[in-house]
């Protein structure tokens, strides 16, 4: 595999459907993944694959259809995944916790022709689909009927009998998911994946974790989040296996690490602190785990971390939008999210979309060097695909940095900013000098609109077991190391934060109520502002 041709996998272009069954003509025995006391090979896993395809063109399902999925972390999720993605069908993952408006909104949105729902959902589900029907509902489990709909069970398509290579393909670059953002600062828009984006997500997932033939990939991520999506590409791609489980799980962790023989271990937001937060033992290096891959991996975490458990860390940052990866960070630089892959520019650039230069922050735009490898647009949202574009770049609506060095430093959202007393202020910066308090395990930062015309900073704290903070010396302490422009004025205490599947603080749930918190101005503590 080199990265200097035309596109990361060489010249080979295969859909993932192809790559399937030359996998399951090559390596039949090869076991491709192991879940519980199940391990499936390649053979079988294309055989489930095709039956499940043509079972799904037997019902009616077209290659301009899309499918909506709402399953849990199991085999059953390969098969499905697998098999619309030989027909190029479009799926639809969606967020097993969704309920109520939200999920409304994105079965509204993407107007699925069918959906495929583990039975465990059903209480979310039915609601929902009173209104938003599609023609066919696939019951995973017990089938709960909805009226005015086809429903059919699971199983009976997972035993179609025709075993064959499915009747239609996907080809190159057809959009093959719309996979919807988190939303942490609005409604989800659906970013337009092609099979080419998910190849390439996979192969920069295997440069990034430095794979070799025979790992094994612990797989805890929710298959409907971009991470788990990689990993279930690259095991076709590699002779890797995949030891996967339902959910995360810190207790178990590293027994279900060892159990599988885990050779790398997935991580996305707080995973890695959650891990160390573990009482030390002397099992912490009994394991295979040679490298710890993802993004998010806080500072303060990251040599501790690796010293404990014996662990590289290898950091990145992208988005789904740009083919899930954009710079990686294979030298281990504290803090740095690396250099960009050789088959993308990236530019730190101004309001204006001047590009600046070493340690100047700006917003961080994408460029293709090669056609294919960015979405096209924002599914049935043309403004916001308009808006994401300018002069052949993508804008990220990310902040970030470069050093002397040309490593990239991400900070924060662009949109996640506090105006205030004429100062533009990066939530990310601000939460990231709060998480250095011992008391601080996780804090996120809103604006609250003020008496002024502007906002005033109001942090939310979840503090360590057995912590105990007083607002006011919080507030003291902040003082010592922040601008004054940055110093929160309202300071609030939550048990746990709201998540995203990617585990970024869902700041749109958290309240902008300030009548029942601490309130420094009410407190006759005065600010010491320094003179200019």
């Amino acid at each position: 595999m080199t990265f200097s041709d035309p596109y990361p996998w060489g010249h080979d272009d295969r859909t993932i459907g192809q790559i399937l069954t030359d996998r399951a003509r090559d390596t039949p025995t090869f076991v491709y993944s192991r879940f519980d006391t199940q391990a499936i090979a390649f053979h079988e896993l294309n055989q489930r694959a095709n039956r499940m395809a043509n079972a799904l063109v037997a019902a009616g399902i077209g290659p301009d259809d899309r499918v909506a999925l709402m399953l849990p972390n199991h085999p059953d999720y390969f098969t499905v995944f697998l098999a619309l993605l030989k027909l190029g069908v479009c799926q639809v993952p969606i967020n097993v916790h969704l309920k109520g408006e939200g999920l409304a909104y994105l079965l509204g949105h993407a107007a699925p022709r069918a959906m495929i729902v583990d039975e465990r959902y059903a209480d979310a589900v039915l609601p929902v689909l009173q209104k938003q029907r599609p023609p066919l509902v696939i019951w995973r489990g017990a089938m709960q009927p909805v009226d005015g709909t086809r429903n059919v069970q699971f199983d009976s398509l997972a035993q179609h009998a025709d075993a064959r290579e499915p009747p239609f393909r996907a080809t190159p670059d057809k959009m093959v998911s719309i996979m919807y953002t988190s939303g942490t600062t609005g409604l989800p828009k659906g970013v337009m994946v092609t099979d080419r984006m998910l190849r390439v997500a996979a192969r920069a997932s295997l440069r990034l974790a430095e794979a070799r033939p025979g790992d094994v990939f612990h797989v805890w991520e929710p298959l409907y989040h971009i991470g788990g999506v990689e990993v279930m590409i690259l095991a076709l791609m590699e002779p890797i296996t995949l030891g996967m489980v339902e959910r995360f799980s810190v207790s178990q962790f590293w027994s279900q690490v060892r159990q599988f023989g885990c050779t790398h271990i997935h991580f996305l937001g707080g995973v890695l602190a959650m891990l160390l937060k573990e009482p030390a033992g002397p099992q912490d290096r009994e394991h295979k785990v040679r490298i710890a891959w993802g993004g998010g991996c806080p500072v303060t975490v990251w040599r501790a971390f690796e010293e404990r458990f014996g662990v590289q860390v290898r950091e990145c940052y992208g988005m789904t939008e740009c083919s899930s990866f954009t710079t990686q960070n294979l030298t281990g630089k504290l803090g740095s999210t690396g250099k960009a892959l050789p088959f993308f520019e990236v530019r730190i650039a101004d309001e204006a979309g001047k590009a600046l230069g070493a340690n100047q922050r700006g917003e961080i735009w994408v460029r293709e060097k090669f056609p294919g490898l960015i979405t096209e647009g924002y599914f049935k949202n043309p403004e916001a695909t308009a808006a994401s574009k300018q002069d052949g770049w993508f804008l990220t609506g990310d902040l970030g940095y470069f050093d002397a060095d040309g490593d990239y430093y991400y900070a924060g959202r662009k949109k996640d900013s506090i105006r205030r007393r004429g100062e533009n202020i990066a939530s990310y910066e601000v939460e990231r000098m709060i998480n250095e308090h011992p008391s601080v395990a996780e804090s996120g930062i809103v604006g609250v609109g003020n008496e002024l015309g502007d906002e005033d900073i109001k942090v939310f704290l979840r503090l360590k077991p057995g912590a105990s903070v007083d607002p006011l010396d919080f507030v003291k302490w902040c003082e010592s190391r922040m601008a004054y422009f940055q110093v929160p004025r309202f300071v609030d205490f939550i048990d746990e934060f709201p998540k995203t599947p990617s585990e970024r603080i869902r700041k749109d749930a958290l309240s902008r109520e300030t009548a029942r918190c601490f309130d420094l101005e009410k407190s006759g503590y005065k600010l010491q502002r320094r003179r200019a």
